[in-house]
């Protein structure tokens, strides 16, 4: 039976447990075959029989309150749709906090004014009614098929405690003639709220970026192209095109297609491909790749793979799944909602039967619902929902400082315990352009000046990609440009250029030994050679049957390098660096930088499978990388960090963006990860502890033992404490030296 794959918008998720959920029943079915919900993408990859009808995943999905998106159903972009809910939550979250704000000022100073309690009261019920409604309907959702999440004890707590603020506000009587004061916990119920959707707030804001890397590879493609049709050129859609289509390519346009040349010559800057900032000379017979950007010259093509064939489709669709696919590690308050907020429910509604049964006389049913509530408000996730963010938040900002920006916890997580470094060269390791790094010239020259304006005014007429190197060179040591007589270009060879009646050659070693027939003297074979063994491309510069000079040009190693990766070794990780470049190339930057372990002439695809195979190894792999042609790969990786003045992609891609293009910072965020991680543990394990005294302090387990029984209030400054503790904590990691 053949299956299909495909990836659909999932609505009402509030919480990893929620994918949980809508992964678990869509499992159950016996058509699927595989399901992947990932809750920071609100998506469902699911693998199914090609013969079952998607409607019935939907029904499924429905069944346990949540919805599945069918094509035929978007009425708008899902970019839309999020950007949409975005600023609703942030528009909940802000007025929750202006509300709540007040509430708590006066709840702590004021709360004996007159009508306080009526005040508090007005103001709290637009946070609980209006602003947090969404809490109070997803818990109810969910109550309908059995099932729980952080929204149950949310709206629990806060709707019980505002409940019987109100009551006690409303009609105070009732409790005054028990002996009770009729206390309320307006302040308590409006905060959690507004701190809660806040969170929500700042997660969906990161949830936002994770599309934008998809719609920027999309757009690398043009959106019409030039096609020979019945021997005329016409302008088509890029969907219109068909297999062997004649395509016209000109100077500055994007190739829209995997295909071959067929007429003309040009050079293709293939850098979002293979990531090698030198442009590719194209002849008759040369592949070209869609995304590609056509430099100089024109050329046409004949298109051999179109829409999802070509190779930027696969790179797309590869990105895609795996930003689809579920992360290693889920927070941990998350995972453990699903058990602490049944039992927490549980515990307080035996504390209200025990109280209600032992308790005495008139007061028992006052006594075991102060208990309850008491238990609900002293449990609320208030701690256990900060612990994770404030750590995160404070661990970004110190990462910011830094120059390091850090987008999720997940990453964060797993970058302490890498094992393994996948590098990128170009753009990583190496400056990313190429620059002249030497240049040689003949002893005893007399008009060497007069030579260095020669040379730079033919380099700048000049269309070679390696010419810029050389202007940039000689402009940098303010050379003065000469008037050429004559200027002649001899394409993929060199230039012949005329100046006061001489002529002078400048081009590559076989233009000069064999076109041209110059013999070079001993010493210009020997520093040539020498470059060459360095990986460097030379330009030769003849005149009289002489080599006048030699150009060395090279993507050089930037600096600290060396150092980044001597400190990532002494952390314990293994290093690999990959490259699109040749062997002799990757060699020689792996010895500069102190590297055992290499891959040259390695394409996007080849990147991610190496990092997979390495993860199948049971490795934790991290990846560093600049280019587009690293996205696939950044995608598969554990951790993946881009590299600042790289590509948009690759930084929408990775997890862990470096702002500066220094190498060091690479193990400085894996120090810095440690230090967070560790705050998030602390935090988390005395969130835990917290509930662990506090709740059956709550239940009243001291009251037979010496009388001490726990109100409301104290139970809300109880859990206001928990949380500013973990903040204190978090706060910590401002001091931390990487």
């Amino acid at each position: 039976m053949s299956t299909i794959k495909k990836i659909f918008p999932v609505e009402g998720l509030s919480c990893a447990s929620c994918a949980v959920s809508v992964e678990s029943i869509l499992k159950s079915i016996p058509e699927v075959k595989d399901v992947n919900v990932n809750y920071a993408g609100s998506t469902a990859q699911v693998t199914y029989e090609n013969s079952y009808p998607a409607v019935k995943l939907k029904e499924a999905v429905q069944s346990v309150g949540y919805d599945l998106i069918l094509e035929e159903e978007e009425k708008t972009s899902p970019e839309a749709d999020q950007s949409a809910h975005f600023k609703k939550l942030k528009m909940n979250a802000f007025l929750s906090l202006a509300f709540a704000t007040p509430v708590v000022v006066i709840g702590m100073f004021f709360h004996m004014a007159p009508y306080a309690n009526q005040i508090m009261l007005l103001l709290s019920a637009p946070v609980i009614l209006i602003f947090g409604k969404q809490f109070f309907v997803n818990a109810f959702r969910l109550l309908k098929h059995g099932q729980t999440n952080m929204d149950t004890l949310v709206a629990l707590s806060t709707g019980i405690a505002f409940a019987f603020s109100t009551f006690n506000t409303l009609f105070p009587e009732v409790l005054l003639k028990q002996g009770v004061h009729p206390d309320v916990y307006f302040e308590a119920a409006a905060v959690v709220i507004a701190f809660i959707l806040l969170g929500r707030m700042l997660e969906e804001r990161a949830k936002q970026k994770t599309g934008s890397a998809i719609k920027k590879l999309m757009g690398l493609q043009p959106k019409t192209v030039k096609v020979i049709r019945g021997g005329a050129e016409v302008e088509l859609k890029i969907e219109e095109v068909m297999k062997w289509d004649e395509i016209v390519i000109r100077s500055g346009e994007k190739i829209p297609v995997d295909g071959l040349v067929t007429s003309g010559n040009s050079f293709v800057d293939e850098s979002t491909i293979t990531g090698e900032s030198i442009p590719s000379e194209k002849i008759i017979g040369a592949k070209v790749y869609a995304g590609t950007l056509n430099q100089k010259g024109s050329f046409t093509m004949k298109a051999e793979k179109v829409g999802s064939e070509t190779l930027l489709a696969g790179i797309i669709k590869t990105v895609q799944e795996a930003q689809g696919s579920k992360a290693p590690v889920q927070k941990l308050a998350d995972k453990v909602a699903g058990i602490f907020v049944p039992i927490v429910i549980g515990i307080a509604v035996l504390t209200f039967i025990v109280w209600f049964i032992v308790g005495k006389g008139e007061n028992s049913l006052t006594h075991a619902l102060l208990a309850m509530i008491t238990v609900l408000v002293i449990a609320c996730p208030c701690a256990l929902g900060l612990a994770t963010p404030t750590a995160i938040m404070v661990g970004i900002g110190k990462g910011a400082e830094k120059g390091i920006l850090i987008r999720d916890a997940e990453s964060l997580e797993l970058a302490k315990k890498t094992q393994v470094l996948v590098l990128d060269k170009t753009g990583t390791i190496t400056m990313g352009k190429p620059r002249v790094t030497d240049v040689y010239w003949m002893e005893n020259l007399d008009n060497k000046p007069l030579l260095e304006g020669v040379l730079l005014t033919a380099e700048r007429k000049s269309g070679h990609p390696l010419a810029e190197a050389v202007v940039q060179y000689y402009k940098e040591r303010n050379v003065n440009e000469v008037p050429l007589d004559d200027f002649e270009s001899q394409t993929g060879k060199g230039v012949k250029v005329q100046y006061k009646g001489s002529t002078y050659y400048i081009g590559s070693r076989n233009f000069v030994k064999n076109d041209i027939q110059v013999e070079l003297s001993a010493e210009m074979d020997r520093m040539s050679n020498q470059y060459s063994s360095e990986a460097k491309t030379l330009i030769y510069l003849a005149h009289n049957k002489n080599v006048l000079a030699l150009i060395a040009v090279a993507d050089e190693v930037k600096q600290g390098s060396y150092e980044a990766i001597q400190k990532i070794k002494d952390l314990g990780i293994d290093i690999y660096m990959l490259t699109g470049d040749t062997v002799q190339t990757a060699e020689a930057i792996a010895k500069k930088t102190g590297i055992e372990n290499y891959k040259a002439e390695v394409m996007p695809s080849d990147k991610a499978n190496f990092v997979n195979e390495l993860k199948k190894q049971g490795k934790v792999v991290a990846m560093a990388g600049d280019g587009v042609n690293d996205a696939e790969a950044l995608a598969f990786a554990d951790v993946s960090i881009a590299m600042a003045q790289g590509s948009d992609i690759a930084m929408d891609v990775a997890k862990i963006t470096l702002m500066s293009s220094d190498l060091r910072l690479i193990p400085e965020s894996f120090k810095l990860s440690k230090f967070t991680v560790n705050t998030i543990r602390q935090n988390l394990f005395w969130a835990f502890i917290y509930n662990l005294i506090g709740i059956p302090l709550a239940a009243g387990v001291l009251y037979p033992v010496n009388g001490f029984l726990l109100s409301p209030m104290l139970a809300g400054l109880a859990m206001a404490l928990s949380s500013v503790s973990v903040v204190m904590n978090s706060l910590r990691l401002k001091t931390v030296r990487l």
